[in-house]
């Protein structure tokens, strides 16, 4: 006996885990710094595990504190992520130590105990120390607080007293919630504002965006205050994808992030079993629609200030019912149908209710959009002149369209009136430069559309138009030719005159015409405006639904997308076209101003390079460079404006007076425009080689440069017949499409030069991170030879 004694007292005692140890087991539980782990855990397995591994140490560190089984008046309590076991890699941990009497020694030093170890190892922690009374009151005054605590949950100590502060938490919760909804609904609201939307956003932020697990939370709160029932089974599987998927995408990026980019997406469908990116973002999509309906559906059950609101000192007990038009009426916040209404036997009251919901900003009522489901018939082809009309009202209603578009299109509604949305529904936008889905983009242009009906002679068909510009996406071939014969057969549907039809058709085919032609060519060029011209047939009409929709259409793609130059240029265009249309002669190009001419006579009598710098009231500057004709004016001058991060818009290459006169229509990237002083000296020391402007621009480029995960490929495209060099020859334009980057245009250039090329003009502009830079070249000598098209094209894309 004596012999085991000795044997068990020599046993050492196992190590408490250090707060490096925690992390240690944490990275391999995350597979970080080992192979590509062909067990690694599942997302949901993971949470589980992260969550006992935390828990685990939290125990045992709380014991070695004093807090452990037995313990009396104090309890460590998890909250957050920790308290729903739903821990994601790299959450903060959410902890409250609860105590009660009086605050002393002893619970300062189980707080220090349990704190330092994890600020000093990085990991992530919001704390609190209090009483169960002091909890309440600050639970009482911060909303984030109060709806925390319902997560509460007994970690380490007296169990009784963490279950007598989850208790009260919930008790005065379910006491105060009716006054606080109005203030849950606004934080959720300025949150949203900030951080958008889960079912729309191309970069869906999973925690905050509307549809998210923030809105979950409020959901589940509503829940237990028992103001509405538990959250559907379609809810509770959104809440697992957004789960899994903030789990995978912080294990793949090795920290605390909650924005999705399209470029984590492939790796991260793969682990949830999805095909790819696009895949998981139409799931995604859908999952952020049924929490957000799901929550919208719950604020207007809660919301206690329009069904008890005290008007004239007389409680109103019954909403009242206001006609809105026949058979909808507006009860209480809510559209609905009229009691005597039967949807069976009215193909337009679908449209009438929609309409009405959209233009007063109110919903429609979740018991009637059941009831037209179940009974509203599809209108028959050709649709009535009438259910045409309630079709148009709703469209033109302007931003109260998004809401009420969303409604119909959840509960099936949407998809009578349009078969062919199924393809572009939830569907992610191929380009950088959308920021919403491609159905939410089609609806924001209409919204957008609304605002213009004014200044078109067809604002029917400018609506209509607007919703179904994109409609050929989703499809494997050129979206614009699909979605012409898609707008023909919706407009046959909808009853449209034959010419109608054929407009439609045609505003599809061509809705990106104007943009494209104004922003990568030279619009004082007759060919350009002949081109443009004879594509639209003549047709004056089309060219002005054309104009709106490209404003529409640019404005609900992205910020920055419909700048005053894109507009100005646009404008234009449509102006030089409706003149030729009109039989009209054309302008001449714009010839010098008086101070070019001036200045470049200057310059040919002194031999020295100048600048004139000209601002302009839409935020965008027209540089004049003069200087000695030579090879190479244009790739130095725009590596000089790139040193001072200007964007190059378009480059007019002329001359007076025997030397160059190179106008560049710019704006800054970031700041504002140079000193003409210091560009003037950096100009002339580039043409006399003095500079080391490659060196420079390399490291300002260095500096600024804004990576892609996943750059487009460079491409060259050859024009033809796009570009008049006068009687004698046609010139031909060259587009680049290639990454981004400051230097881009100087290099470029520099490259054409080389190769010997004639540049007349150059059109640059932005799409996301991808750069489209047209160039003419003129055709004398052999521009027109397959070899020296070759020699261009390889001399471009390796400078590129």
């Amino acid at each position: 006996m004596a012999a085991q004694g000795e044997g068990a007292a020599g046993r050492q005692a196992p190590a408490v885990p250090t707060a490096a140890d925690l992390v240690l087991a944490r990275d391999r539980l995350l597979g970080r710094g080992a192979p590509h782990q062909a067990g690694r855990l599942g997302p949901d397995v993971l949470r589980e595990a992260l969550t006992d591994l935390h828990e685990f140490w939290l125990t045992v560190h709380a014991a070695q504190a004093g807090v452990g089984a037995g313990t009396s008046g104090i309890a460590l309590v998890a909250v957050g992520g920790l308290g729903r076991r739903e821990l994601v890699p790299f959450s903060d941990l959410d902890l409250v130590l609860v105590f009660a009497g009086r605050r002393d020694g002893r619970v300062e030093k189980v707080a220090e105990q349990l704190w330092y170890p994890l600020w000093n190892s990085g990991v992530g922690l919001d704390h609190s120390v209090r009483t169960v009374s002091e909890a309440l009151d600050v639970a009482g005054d911060d909303l984030r607080t109060a709806m925390g605590l319902l997560d509460a949950r007994h970690i380490a100590g007296d169990a009784a007293l963490a279950g007598q502060l989850a208790d009260a938490a919930l008790d005065a919760w379910r006491t105060s919630v009716r006054r606080r909804v109005d203030d849950v609904i606004e934080s959720a609201r300025a949150r949203w504002q900030r951080s958008g939307e889960v079912a729309h956003w191309v970069e869906p932020d999973l925690k905050h965006g509307r549809g998210g697990l923030r809105d979950l939370a409020i959901l589940d709160a509503l829940a237990l205050a028992q103001l509405v029932d538990r959250p559907s089974g379609e809810v509770s599987a959104a809440r697992r994808l957004l789960l899994d998927t903030r789990t995978e995408l912080r294990r793949i990026a090795g920290r605390p992030r909650d924005v999705l980019m399209p470029q984590d997406g492939d790796e991260i469908a793969a682990v949830l079993g999805l095909t790819d990116r696009f895949v998981l973002a139409r799931a995604l999509s859908g999952a952020g629609r049924a929490v957000a309906y799901a929550l919208d559906v719950a604020f207007r059950a809660v919301q206690p200030a329009r069904q008890n609101r005290k008007v004239l000192g007389v409680l109103r007990r019954q909403p009242q019912r206001r006609p809105l038009s026949e058979g909808v009426v507006l009860n209480g916040d809510e559209v609905t149908l009229a009691r005597d209404v039967d949807p069976s036997k009215d193909p337009a009251l679908l449209l009438r209710v929609a309409a009405a919901a959209a233009r007063t900003g109110r919903p429609i009522a979740p018991a009637a959009l059941t009831r037209l489901g179940e009974s509203a018939p599809e209108p028959r082809a050709p649709w009535p002149a009438e259910v045409r009309q309630e079709l148009v009202s709703l469209l033109g209603a302007g931003e109260g369209l998004i809401d009420v578009v969303e409604s119909l299109d959840r509960t099936g509604l949407w998809a009578r009136l349009f078969p062919e949305w199924g393809a572009v529904r939830d569907l992610p936008p191929r380009d950088a430069a959308h920021v919403w889905t491609v159905d939410r983009h089609l609806v924001q242009a209409t919204a957008n559309a609304a605002k213009l009906v004014t200044r078109v002679s067809r604002p029917d068909l400018l609506l209509i138009g607007a919703v179904l510009h994109d409609i050929g996406k989703g499809r494997d071939q050129d979206h614009s030719i699909v979605g012409a014969k898609l707008a023909r057969q919706v407009g046959e549907r909808l009853g449209l005159a034959a010419a109608d039809v054929a407009t439609l058709s045609e505003m599809v085919r061509h809705h990106l015409l104007l943009p494209h032609t104004a922003t990568r060519r030279n619009i004082e060029d007759e060919a350009t405006v002949r081109r443009v011209v004879d594509t639209l047939g003549g047709d004056p009409v089309l060219l002005e639904l054309l104009a709106a929709l490209a404003e529409v259409d640019s404005l609900a793609t992205g910020p920055g997308v419909w700048t005053d130059w894109k507009a100005s240029l646009v404008a234009d265009l449509v102006t030089r076209c409706r003149r030729r249309m009109a039989g009209e002669k054309l302008e001449e190009p714009t010839p010098l101003a008086a101070d070019q001419r001036a200045l470049a006579e200057t310059v040919a009598a002194s031999g020295r390079p100048d600048i004139i710098i000209s601002s302009s009231e839409r935020a965008f500057a027209t540089i004049t460079l003069v200087a000695a004709d030579r090879p190479g004016l244009l790739s130095r001058a725009a590596g000089v404006l790139a040193l001072h991060s200007l964007s190059v818009h378009a480059a007019e290459l002329r001359a007076h007076a025997g030397v160059a006169v190179d106008v560049f229509s710019v704006s800054p990237r970031f700041g504002s425009l140079p000193d003409a002083g210091l560009l003037r000296e950096q100009f002339t020391r580039a043409l006399s080689g003095s500079l080391r402007l490659a060196e420079k621009l390399a490291a300002k480029e260095r500096d600024y440069a804004s990576e892609l995960d996943d750059p487009p490929q460079a491409r060259v495209l050859w024009f033809e017949d796009e570009a008049d060099g006068g009687t004698e020859s046609k010139d031909v334009v060259l587009e680049l499409r290639a990454p981004d980057r400051l230097g881009l245009l100087h290099s470029t250039a520099e490259a054409l030069e080389r190769c010997g090329a004639n540049i007349l003009w150059a059109r640059a502009m932005q799409v996301g991170g991808t750069a489209i830079s047209s160039f003419s070249l003129a055709s004398t000598g052999p521009a027109n030879g397959d070899t020296w098209r070759r020699e261009i094209e390889r001399a471009v894309l390796s400078a590129v």
